[in-house]
């Protein structure tokens, strides 16, 4: 870590100076791992008061810790303390933080993912055996719902469906014969979709 000095270093007794540095080296290894930390340090006298203010670059962001104090190492000291509050700050947001991802990836694998298994089987076969086939042409799997399996539905009835299994459930209506979605609200409510 390169740290450069501002100001009359020789007030900072060599032991005092040797503490310093190694805790602020143990700040910058918080910090990103890519490339060289530099550190700055400023200090200033003013009458009876040592101000010191340390700037490090961190993620893209300036920190810095400001403290004034009649004795300079306590100074010192507040200063490191408020740079390494902003540092866990920082580090906790830049982790907790959603970053965007790629929308057209994430499409591409959703559309893999949902593949028949028939069609993954062959993939996984033709794979393992080493040939090369042209892969098959997607394919649409229609549901044929007027095989009379599935009774006409009150919206009460499909209530007590719905309530014990999943959070929507489409039916056929009962006095309209029309194909009806009832879905559950985060609320606990439903709603009733009519088409």
């Amino acid at each position: 870590m390169k740290i450069s000095y501002t100001g009359k270093v020789a007030d900072i007794p060599a032991k005092q100076r040797a503490k310093l540095e190694a805790r602020l080296q143990k700040l910058s290894t918080r910090l990103e791992r890519r490339g060289e930390k530099e550190a700055h340090i400023v200090l200033t006298k003013e009458r009876f008061l040592h101000k010191v203010e340390i700037t490090m670059n961190a993620w893209d962001h300036a920190l810095v810790g400001i403290a004034t104090d009649a004795d300079l190492s306590v100074a010192a000291h507040q200063a490191f303390d408020k740079l390494e509050k902003q540092i866990l700050k920082l580090g906790a947001k830049w982790r907790d933080t959603k970053r965007v991802r790629d929308k057209e990836a994430d499409g591409a694998k959703a559309t893999e993912s949902f593949q028949p298994l028939t069609a993954i089987a062959k993939k996984a076969a033709n794979n393992w055996s080493g040939e090369k086939k042209k892969p098959a042409a997607k394919r649409i799997f229609r549901v044929n719902h007027s095989d009379g399996a599935h009774k006409p539905m009150t919206p009460e009835e499909a209530m007590l469906e719905i309530e014990a299994s999943q959070d929507y459930l489409v039916y056929r209506d009962a006095k309209t014969d029309r194909v009806t979605v009832l879905m559950r609200r985060p609320d606990g409510n439903f709603d009733l979709i009519e088409s």
